[in-house]
């Protein structure tokens, strides 16, 4: 199977009302690197520690069917390898999703397609000998064009605020009202060259996704003691870990799905599916209509993460606390009549 990269299609996703909101947000995200203050950096870090955790819960969740809890993700990827009173299979599984993330996250650097297999081997998943040729080809195809530069040439960068050179604010965006303002800045807006280039990245990192998802979910071969209706879940997860690796290559920032959102993910693209394969293109269109929005909100709440100050958001809680008093007390003492008279001087 060959993922080619089509200009055209890939811009047809690229100008969908979600995609492009989703590359707006994501634009806003990538407008703050280079990251050059500690606790921004420090902030960043602990995104991806916590991204890591939500990721291999989800992964946990569907491999065992069981409630795994966000205690049991953290504990196990600060090292644990037993947790008291919960069952060890939950345990196993943890650490075998988080050996699968820190496997692949070696593909944005090297674009190894080998490390797949490693990934869904840690998992448990045992696609069929064509779907795994079919799953490397991909891959390999997406690969060559990487090398070939697809990415860094045309739409799909923008000097300076990409890529950090240059007056990045400047060159990123502006503010409300036209002026060139800082990135970090609430009313920062992005320049519509760096939304268009987002947009036509995350654009071809769906139609990857979509055709790797087509590729496997299909298989569904069911391994271990997990639910049989979760085998087509299941099947997906060392592609999906993929693709957000591909995304972090091309510079699109990663996104996380949860459990009951990878499941509704696969039944939006059975739906959209045409059995007689006469609908090219509807299901990368079901795909990007229902990630989209997903890959709006983590980008927001990922900017948000790096941004984040302690003093400030002590400040902030400070004031509002004052402001809910004065409005308590005031509608409290909002029935007493006030009887002071303007006193007359004769």
């Amino acid at each position: 199977m060959t993922v080619e990269l089509n200009r055209e299609a890939i811009a047809r996703v690229a100008a969908l009302p979600a995609v492009r909101e989703a590359a707006e947000s994501g634009a806003r995200l990538v407008a703050l690197w280079p990251l050059t203050k500690a606790m921004r950096m420090d902030n960043d870090a602990k995104y991806a520690e916590n991204l890591q955790v939500r990721v291999t819960r989800a992964f946990a969740r569907i491999i065992t069917g069981e409630d795994v809890t966000v205690p049991d993700a953290e504990f196990v990827y600060e090292g644990a390898d037993s947790i008291p009173g919960r069952p060890q299979s939950i345990v196993d599984v943890l650490l075998a999703a988080n050996d699968a993330y820190d496997t692949m996250a070696g593909f944005s650097e090297s674009g190894d397609a080998s490390l797949v297999d490693e990934a869904a081997e840690s998992l448990g998943v045992a696609w069929p000998d064509d779907v795994s040729v079919a799953v490397h080809e991909a891959l390999e195809s997406v690969e060559a064009a990487v090398d070939a530069g697809m990415f860094d040439t045309g739409v799909y960068t923008v000097p300076g605020a990409a890529n950090g050179d240059g007056d990045a604010a400047g060159e990123a965006g502006t503010g409300d009202a036209g002026e060139a303002v800082d990135p970090s800045d609430d009313d920062f807006v992005p320049s519509p060259a760096l939304t268009d280039a987002m947009a036509h990245r995350f654009a071809a990192a769906l139609a990857v996704c979509d055709a790797l998802v087509g590729a496997t979910a299909d298989s569904a071969v069911s391994t271990g003691d997990a639910p049989a209706s979760d085998a087509a879940a299941r099947a997906v997860l060392p592609v999906l870990l993929a693709v957000n690796e591909l995304r972090e290559q091309i510079a699109v920032p990663r996104i996380c799905l949860t459990d009951d959102q990878i499941r509704g993910l696969l039944d939006v693209r059975a739906k959209a599916a045409d059995p007689a394969g006469a609908s090219e293109g509807v299901t990368l269109d079901a795909v990007a209509d229902y990630i989209a929005p997903l890959a709006a909100a983590e980008w927001a709440k990922h900017r948000e993460d790096v941004l984040w100050d302690p003093a400030e958001a002590k400040k902030k809680a400070k004031e509002e606390d004052e402001k809910r008093n004065k409005e308590a007390l005031a509608a409290k003492f909002a029935h007493v009549k006030n009887d002071n008279k303007e006193t007359v001087e004769l």
